[in-house]
This record gives structure tokens, sequence and C-alpha cells, in this order.
């Protein structure tokens, strides 16, 4: 098991990546759990492969495990889903020390930590990724939010778990689509800020897609230990370096509020996107050589991942997409700051970008490639 410290000050906390973790989850909990009763938020499909591990557990350390199945998708992050789940709480009984349980993807650790952040002023939540793009990605850092129509994860708080226990048996179950969706937030990594790792990627890609254990944990060890490193140092992205992790997100947003944040384009599948749309606008601006923006494609490819937004078909044009940026949290007086990259491993703020150039560079990805 590798131990990953997030280093916060008084908010601190480990990230634990192994295999077996919900087997013994009392045991890595702690004393964390400090009542008979333990409120465990899921979705149906994670229920059906680990609800009777999780119980099993917990019922062996002498806890009452008590369920809130939700549906599965990117629907339920939403403001219904946000009020039945509090009302749930409340219903339960939860009091501002205890932990609520997120096993899940990314939609349900951003729904129950968000309702962790707004309920009772504030109580605790453990973080049980059981995707990969959860596990290295939306499982660490605070970030918690729901959907409005106005856009993705434009209502939340930053609310640190107490705990990050990534299993990485729960990889086992996950849909060949959905395991794709994750990698694309680990070549982002190598992208955004390590050329070495990107290389390891480049080569060993298809032996974590296929299962390879080593692969795999090194894949999600690595990816956690940059994020960490940086949530640690850009808490709540006021210097600039967290925003970083947003590389290929402004992009991927556009995407998923145009196909309506539904499975026609899963949130990995449109960061794999913008990850290949911000190179090659790097590429467009001068910053990127053309060489490096075709191996960031590569890689995309060689996962199976998106990588044209062509092949989407969207009854929209380039302006479009570009409005969507609107409403994006990165705004600044007016002014939205692009994650470019100067090289792959270097990636920076550019807040020079024109919404104009970029609804032209978009016209021209809708009838290339």
């Amino acid at each position: 098991m590798a131990v990953i410290p997030v280093e916060l000050g008084g908010r601190s906390y480990e990230v634990r990546v192994g295999s077996g973790l919900l087997d013994d989850l009392p045991a890595q909990c702690g004393k964390l759990l400090r009542k008979e009763r333990v409120p465990i938020v899921t979705d149906a499909n994670v229920a059906e492969h680990w609800r009777e591990t999780v119980e099993s557990a917990l019922l062996g350390a002498g806890h009452q495990p008590r369920w809130l199945v939700l549906d599965p998708g990117e629907a339920t992050k939403s403001w219904r889903g946000l009020e039945g789940l509090v009302d749930w709480l409340l219903a339960e009984g939860v009091e501002r020390g205890d932990q609520i349980l997120a096993l899940g993807g990314g939609v349900i650790g951003d729904l129950a930590g968000f309702a962790a952040a707004i309920l009772k002023r504030g109580c605790g939540f453990i973080q049980l990724p059981t995707t990969l793009l959860a596990q290295v990605d939306s499982s660490v850092g605070g970030k918690t939010a729901i959907n409005t129509g106005a856009g993705k994860n434009l209502v939340g708080a930053f609310h640190q778990p107490s705990l990050v226990l990534a299993d990485l048996g729960t990889l086992a179950t996950l849909p060949a689509r959905e395991m794709r969706a994750g990698y694309a937030e680990v070549i982002k990594y190598g992208v955004l800020g390590d050329a070495d790792f990107f290389a390891w990627c480049e080569r060993n890609g298809a032996r974590v897609l296929a299962g390879d254990r080593g692969s795999r944990d090194y894949a999600v060890t690595e990816s956690v230990r940059t994020k960490a490193r940086i949530v640690a140092e850009d808490e709540r992205e006021t210097t600039g370096a967290r925003a970083l992790l947003n590389l290929g997100h402004t992009f991927g947003h556009a995407l998923e509020a145009e196909t309506g944040f539904s499975d026609r384009l899963l949130h990995g599948e449109a960061v794999a996107l913008g990850t290949v749309l911000a190179a090659r606008y790097s590429a467009r601006r001068g910053y990127l050589a053309d060489g490096d923006a075709e191996r960031v494609t590569a890689a995309i490819d060689a996962a199976g991942l998106p990588s044209e937004i062509a092949a989407l078909d969207l009854a929209a044009d380039g302006r479009a997409l570009a409005a969507h940026m609107l409403h994006d949290k990165k705004m600044d007086a007016g002014t939205l700051p692009f994650v470019l990259l100067g090289a792959i491993g270097q990636a920076f703020l550019d807040r020079q970008v024109a919404l104009d150039d970029v609804a032209e560079f978009l016209d021209e990805e809708l009838q290339a490639h």
C-alpha cells in the first residue's frame, strides 16, 4: 500500500493506494468511524459490485451500515440530488463530527462531499473512489460541487476529505469505457507537468488498460503524488499552480455542456478531447511544437479515447462552443485564462486568449481531421 500525504496543515489527510482496502475498511478508517451507524452514499452500479464487501467489513467490526443508493450518471449531481441527500443525512441523524462514506466515482464523491461541506456547516467525509478517474483526480483535493443548467460544477465548495482509500481492486469491475475515460486524467498529469511520466504513459498505456497490476499501481500512485503536491501548494487556486490541473477542462467542459452532460460524452472523454485541443491550440499560437501536439493526440488515440471533435457530429459551431466557456469558474474580470503548453510537461496559464480566436480555431477543428 502506498500512503501519500496531502499536506494542508490542520486539514491534512492521507491518500492510501492499494488492493483490498475495502475489505479492511474499519481498520483503515480507525477512530474516524466513531459511531455504530455509518452513512454510505453510492450508486446502483457500484452497489451491485461492492455493497456486500463494504457491508460485511463494517458489520464485522460492529458497525451498522446505512445506505443511500442513487442513480448513476451526471444527472444525479444536481440540486434535486443534493436536496435528497441532505434530507436523508439529516433523517439519519448525522452530526458534525461524523463521517459520510462516498463509495463510487466522481459524481458520488462530488455530491457527497458538497453535502458534507454544507450539512450543519461542515461535517467529515471519506472518499472511497471506485473509478480510475476518481482515484487519480476527483477524490483528491477537496473540490466538491453539483451541476446546474448554466454549466458543470458551478455550485460547490472546497471541503477536504478526512481520508481517501483508493482500492485498486475496484478497477477490475470497471467497464472498459470508464477505464479509458479515467486514463485520460493520467495522461493529463504527464502532459501538464512531467515529460518523463508522459513518456511512461506512451509506453505503458496498453498495460494499464489491460489490467496489469504493477502498471495500474504506478499510474495511480504517481498521478496522486502529482496532484497532492499541487494541492498542497495551491489549495484554492489562488496562486495559479492548481489551475494547471484544469488542462483540457475548459475545452472539455464546453463539449460536455453541448452534449448535455450525458453518457454521449463521459467526463474523461471530454478531458481527452480537451487536452488534444489545448495542445493543438498551443501549437496554433506558436507555443508548442507541432510534433509535440501530434504526440499528445497519438497518446490519446492509442488509449482508445476520442481525439477529434468532428466525430461528435455536434449541431454547434465554434462560437456556440466558446459561449459555454463564459460560465467557466476561472473567469476573472471578464477574462478567461487558458491552460496551454510550451512543451510536453510544461503547462502555463495564458490570460491573453480572445474567445473569438478560440471560436475560429474550434470551427477549423469541427471541419478538419
